[in-house]
């Protein structure tokens, strides 16, 4: 579900995988980030 969020990842469209899973990477840690927000500020 959370690639459909980020459309560039919905289809391979890299030519290197290792840009591909790069692109994941990043958008793995936005979506911790923005759950991680709350979190912290209501510590």
């Amino acid at each position: 579900g959370w690639l459909n969020r980020f459309r560039r990842l919905a289809r391979d469209y890299e030519r290197l995988p290792e840009t591909l899973a790069g692109l994941h990477f990043v958008v793995f840690a936005m979506l911790m980030l923005v759950h991680a927000v709350p979190i912290i500020q209501s510590a």
